[in-house]
């Protein structure tokens, strides 16, 4: 269901017009580029940079909305999203090399019930651990996880509804507060800046994360992560992958390997032992060009190099998984060792397979 633009606060009319028949200059020739180039210059930038060109396609993308004939509704939703985007970007930016888990889960769970005690205990130890924890920032299950670790090691995504305070008391004030408007702007700064994932029992709004996210690693779309389903007390989610696998295994909606994307902990050392293992020697990925490049915290032995490739083969389209040190392309990270090969862009649930696999190596050394 696409977001609607919202006219509450114009009294413009909500029907899309055609483009206007009108002349402008075209807005990729090198006149334009200059005028661009010195509006870069006068703001603090450098027009020769490489990411400069983003800004260029940025500011073209806006002024073509000039004889678009978008109406007030569509221009207020793109313009209130680049904001709530670039703020939240900025407010992240202060924490580069933290490490920070997502929780979701009910914002109508009770603080005594076995969930939120476990979601407070939850967050605390993994806070202890030197991680940064974020939430929706309401009430229930997102309290509790700003509980455990308290303030400073807190950051809330709050949603403005009508029938919700917009941040509970442990974040409101607190400058990694960001409220935004969209449900998918805030639903994309939970998947990009988290390197983990925890889901408590919930509702429509926790079924929505859960299967956002499980969906974007399943498809290759968002990074790997370790995807943790727990609760306090009950089997809500043994009746949940029961469902998984008997209708969309069983139906052959989804594969065997899609399985490996989440896990169902028991107790909460079982969650944090899980996360932790995820990265006992995986860092962090990426790809150039075709090339899926996994960094790693320890060079391997030639002889569990050769092992991935024979348990792995399937995952590599031309050549094999090969052990080097960083593409010219990338620009962090450099300290670190790679495991490399031409990706076929499936079977992302194998990836995670083979992720788990190299972190029971132990490194060269």
């Amino acid at each position: 269901m696409r977001d609607q633009p919202d006219n509450r606060l114009s009294d413009a009319p909500n029907t899309p017009v055609a483009p206007r028949a009108t002349t402008r200059p075209h807005l990729a020739s090198p006149e334009v580029k200059a005028r661009l180039d010195e509006l870069i210059r006068e703001v603090g930038g450098d027009p020769a940079s490489p990411d400069s060109r983003f800004i260029r396609d940025l500011l073209i993308t806006s002024l073509k909305l000039v004889s678009d004939g978008r109406n007030t509704g569509e221009l207020k939703l793109m313009a209130a999203s680049m904001k709530e985007l670039r703020h939240a970007y900025r407010v992240f930016a202060e924490y580069p090399d933290a490490r920070m888990v997502s929780i979701f889960g009910s914002a109508r769970t009770p603080p005594d019930h076995p969930d939120y005690i476990e979601a407070v205990t939850f967050s605390r130890i993994i806070a202890e651990s030197g991680w940064l924890v974020i939430t929706g920032a309401g009430d229930g299950i997102m309290k509790a996880g700003h509980e455990g670790p308290g303030r400073d090691a807190s950051f809330g995504l709050s949603i403005r509804l009508p029938f919700e305070t917009t941040a509970n008391t442990i974040i409101d004030g607190d400058s990694k507060l960001i409220n935004f408007r969209y449900f998918f702007t805030r639903k994309l700064m939970f998947v990009s800046q988290s390197d983990a994932v925890v889901v408590f029992p919930g509702g429509f709004g926790t079924h929505d994360e859960a299967f956002e996210t499980l969906t974007l690693v399943q498809t290759g779309k968002s990074s790997i992560v370790p995807i943790v389903m727990m609760e306090g007390d009950g089997n809500y989610w043994d009746h949940w992958e029961e469902y998984i696998k008997q209708q969309l295994l069983g139906g052959k909606f989804i594969s065997e390997v899609d399985l490996g994307l989440f896990y169902i902990a028991k107790t909460v050392e079982d969650a944090v032992d899980h996360i932790s293992r995820f990265y006992r020697n995986y860092h962090s990925s990426r790809y150039v060009k075709d090339d899926l490049v996994i960094r790693i915290n320890r060079a391997l032995r030639d002889e569990d190099v050769a092992r991935l490739n024979t348990e792995f083969a399937t995952l590599v389209k031309s050549g094999s998984i090969v052990q080097r040190g960083p593409y010219t392309a990338e620009d962090d990270h450099l300290d670190l060792p790679r495991l490399a090969f031409t990706h076929t862009k499936r079977a992302y649930g194998l990836v995670r397979k083979l992720i788990d696999r190299i972190n029971e190596f132990d490194a060269r050394d």
